[in-house]
């Protein structure tokens, strides 16, 4: 069985929760991650010879789950950690989480339980990695990330500077250039590693196998690192943790000359402006040459300086530092003239700001590269600043944006206020080495200006209806179709103001624009249906991804006013939340992994008098294993879903009318007696209500019937007389010619039931047999629904193991995948419709009155409301 992405992340982010209370996101992240590691290791590797890892007798996570409800429980764990850790050199790695502490865990019986808790989720929830076996899949790894990533949004920003967003990682991954790396001893290094995500990344972007070397100042982290690393299959990394690099510098040349070690490839996310960068600081020789040394208090350019040192001769490196370093002046002007006069740097990517958790400052990407820097004659430039998402109180790179970023940066792709090719010249001369990007590439918002004459006369200006000529270019009769002349320079809106959307969509070329969208998904469906129906053991999901990323740009570059990279994002977005894990799991199982479905159970344990527990497992649930219920249920049962839709809307129809009845119930009603106090209608009170005004109805046959009651009864022979004498007594007389106290109290039952109530209860009883009426039927039909749904889920169930191939290429890629994937690229076209009309609107309601009409207007007011202030004795 494959690993869903999605479930490993919820029960990792559910396994939190059993610590959450005694310390914060920066503290528990080191238990989860220790468990998750000790978790991956034993499973891939116990009882397997050579492995990555050797788990020791003693020191597996089986051994860790015999420990539940063990007194001590804290110090044996601290203990099984130990010797994993003692086994594989991992000492200062993976033991720096103790389980035994107090002070974070609880004393006890807290601690038992909580540590049971937790080794409990990760036996019942976690899956077994033995069993993953999709290639090229580092779904173990990415879910560490995604917990880093999660920690780190918990920290804030004191704490979450162990992590680098992924986003940013790929992208210097891809710009370093590493994905050109040929065959050998190619070597990859970064000095303030944090928890190693930038060098995992950059090692997937090569397509050899590199040496990876990293080191870190903080020793806790490292560990992070390297746990990081072994569970992304590099334990072979080297990382060095608890040295400053500046003070102790742990890769030296392998000749013992002193010197530090080079490498081919730099990536790197050094602290931004560190302040102590010069404490124990030795040479190295890593400032000699730049015309000057990097400040004492700022030591963004000694990490800079100190990567360039560690590069080869032809050494190449991707760096984020703040946007200072490319304008400050005085010692750092000088570094960087010699920078740029060495021709060092190769481009400079400036992203948006608060990215990332340490800070919220804009930072920038420097790509270095020693390769002929000789014979560089300029530097190539982006402002992707203005290119993100909000998620939460942070920015985040979209996919659309790495690939734009990277895609454009690479084959150096010249966009209008995004990217160009600035030479020397223009760096040099006309702008004293300063580096700033604003100084280069225009930020492509225009000033929307006011026009005087038409807030004083009236009329949208023309200069704003022809802005948006790349509109009427497309759709050559909406301009007449919206606007019409006024006089010379001024149109006025040809149409209601509140009918511009539907002029829009009435427009036939617009329409016609809509097949245009359509068809380009089409041409892209039909390119890359082979491959998504043919996805076996042999496929690469990350290849297979890219291929469809690749081909959906292609179908869109000519679509215009799309974005052909918001239909890329639609795409990527989608592969993220849910077609990743489908393709994995076809990877792992083949295709008839969509005849499986999925069983949800919850565990209950119960305490016996005893002492012993019970446990005990019920049914919650069930779905498709990859294609949803829902989905087979639209397929193959759709009348019967009808059917219950239908008794749905009967039901809410009389609720709604249920809840109209409550809710204008006037003070004093007896509706109010069968509400319970949240105002809910209470069936039991209802019931009662109408019996109780029922049980005031007399008629003359009821007095009879209640004065024979209290009286002595007539027996059988003497009932025909009795009833000839009292003649309203009759219709309580038996099939056998008895009167019984039974028989009397029926009848009058019956006439309760049938008479009318006094007239002073009258509305009353209307609105509570209404009330009754309406939730019999919900009762009712409630009933019928429950019934005709426990049927249809049974029918679904059965039928997925009778879906044949062909309806499973149908359910899975028709009316899920391609599905889903149309309705994103039908809010492109519809999103063009809005962009139109939003700003129409915006000319119209902005010169809709003049300034004489405002002012009109306005005294009008002001007369109004020195009336009312008169009225009121305020006199002034």
């Amino acid at each position: 069985m494959a690993v869903k992405k999605s479930e490993l992340y919820s029960s990792l982010w559910a396994s939190c929760d059993a610590l959450r209370g005694g310390m914060d996101a920066s503290q528990y992240k080191d238990y989860i991650l220790t468990l998750l590691f000790v978790k991956y290791v034993s499973d891939k590797f116990k009882g397997v010879a050579y492995g990555d890892i050797e788990v020791p007798e003693g020191g597996s996570f089986d051994d860790m789950l015999a420990l539940i409800g063990n007194k001590n429980i804290g110090e044996e764990m601290d203990k099984i950690i130990a010797k994993l850790a003692e086994a594989n050199n991992l000492r200062g790695v993976i033991d720096n989480a103790h389980f035994n502490d107090e002070d974070k865990l609880g004393k006890g019986k807290e601690m038992v339980d909580k540590l049971s808790e937790l080794l409990g989720i990760f036996r019942d929830l976690m899956p077994d990695f033995s069993r993953h076996r999709a290639d090229g899949d580092d779904i173990i790894g990415d879910a560490y990330e995604y917990l880093m990533r999660n920690f780190a949004t918990e920290s804030g920003k004191s704490k979450g500077q162990f992590y680098t967003p992924a986003e940013v990682s790929r992208i210097l991954a891809k710009v370093v250039g590493i994905e050109h790396a040929k065959a050998g001893d190619t070597t990859l290094y970064d000095p303030a590693c944090g928890s190693g995500s930038l060098l995992i990344r950059a090692a997937e972007a090569a397509p050899v196998d590199v040496a990876i070397y990293g080191q870190e100042k903080e020793g806790t982290t490292a560990g992070l690192a390297r746990m990081n690393l072994v569970l992304h299959n590099r334990a072979t990394a080297e990382i060095k943790g608890g040295y400053s690099t500046f003070s102790d510098p742990q890769f030296k040349n392998p000749n013992d000359d002193g010197a530090l070690r080079q490498f081919d490839f730099v990536v790197a996310n050094p602290p931004f402006s560190d302040k102590n960068w010069t404490h124990g600081l030795k040479e190295y020789g890593r400032f000699d040459g730049y015309g000057d040394r990097p400040p004492q208090k700022n030591g963004d350019f000694a990490w800079l300086l100190h990567i360039i040192k560690s590069l080869k001769r032809n050494g190449k490196a991707a760096v984020i530092l703040p946007h200072g370093v490319l304008f400050r002046g005085n010692a750092e002007a000088a570094i960087r003239q010699s920078l740029i006069d060495m021709g060092l740097i190769k481009g400079i990517i400036g992203l948006p700001a608060n990215l990332f958790y340490g800070t919220g400052i804009p930072a920038c990407v420097i790509v270095i590269d020693k390769e002929n820097a000789d014979e560089r004659d300029g530097i190539f430039m982006i402002d992707a600043s203005r290119d993100f998402t909000k998620e939460g109180n942070k920015n985040r790179l979209r996919e659309r944006d790495v690939y734009k970023i990277t895609t454009v940066f690479n084959q150096r792709i010249e966009l209008p206020n995004y990217s160009r090719f600035v030479p020397y010249d223009k760096i040099k001369n006309q702008n004293a080495y300063n580096l700033n990007i604003a100084r280069y590439l225009d930020s492509g918002a225009s000033e929307d200006l006011q026009n005087i004459d038409g807030h004083l006369n009236g009329g949208i200006p023309s200069a704003d209806v022809d802005g948006l000529s790349l509109y009427w270019s497309s759709f050559p009769n909406l301009k007449a179709a919206l606007f019409k002349p006024l006089r010379d320079g001024f149109y006025s809106l040809a149409v209601d103001k509140g009918s511009i959307r539907n002029t829009i969509y009435s427009d036939s070329d617009f329409s016609a624009y809509a097949d245009k969208v359509e068809n380009a998904f089409e041409s892209w469906k039909n390119d890359v249906d082979g491959k998504l129906r043919s996805i076996d053991g042999s496929t690469k999901p990350k290849l297979l991804v890219a291929e469809l990323a690749e081909q959906i740009l292609v179908k869109y570059e000519p679509v215009t006013l799309v974005d052909k990279y918001d239909a890329y994002e639609i795409l990527m977005s989608y592969w993220n939340e849910v077609m990743s894990d489908d393709v994995y799991l076809l990877v792992q199982d083949g295709y008839k992994a969509v005849r499986e479905i999925e069983v949800f159970n919850k565990t209950s344990i119960k305490k016996k008098k005893d002492g012993t527990e019970e446990k005990k497992t019920i049914e919650t649930g069930w779905d498709g294993k990859l294609v949803p219920k829902s989905l087979v249920i639209e397929t193959f049962f759709a009348a019967e879903q009808k059917a219950i839709d239908d008794i749905e809307t009967i039901i809410a129809a009389a609720q709604a009318e249920l809840d109209e009845i409550i809710d204008n119930a006037e003070d004093g009603s007896a509706i109010n007696d069968v509400l319970t106090d949240k105002g809910k209608l209470n069936k039991t009170a209802l019931k009662k209500k109408i019996e109780e005004i029922r049980s005031s109805i007399m008629t003359e046959e009821s007095e009879a019937l209640l004065a024979l009651l209290n009286s002595s009864l007539p027996k059988k022979k003497e009932v025909e007389a009795f009833v000839r004498a009292n003649p309203l007594c009759k219709n309580a007389v038996t099939d056998n010619g008895t009167i019984t106290v039974a028989s009397i109290k029926k009848r009058i039952a019956e006439i309760r039931a049938t008479a009318d109530v006094p007239e002073h209860y009258a509305d009353d009883y209307m609105a509570l047999t209404s009330l009754q009426e309406k939730q019999t039927l919900i009762d009712e039909q409630s009933a019928v629904l429950k019934d005709l749904k426990s049927v249809l889920d049974k029918k679904a169930r059965e039928q997925y193991a009778k879906l044949t191939d062909e309806q499973i290429m149908e359910l899975l890629l028709e009316r899920k995948w391609y599905r889903s994937l149309s309705g994103g690229v039908y809010t492109l076209y519809t999103s063009v419709n809005y962009r139109i009309a939003e700003r129409v609107t915006e000319l119209v309601d902005r010169y809709e009155l003049t300034l004489p009409e405002l002012e009109s207007k306005v005294a009008g007011l002001k007369s109004k409301v020195k009336s009312h202030l008169e009225r009121m004795g305020f006199v002034w």
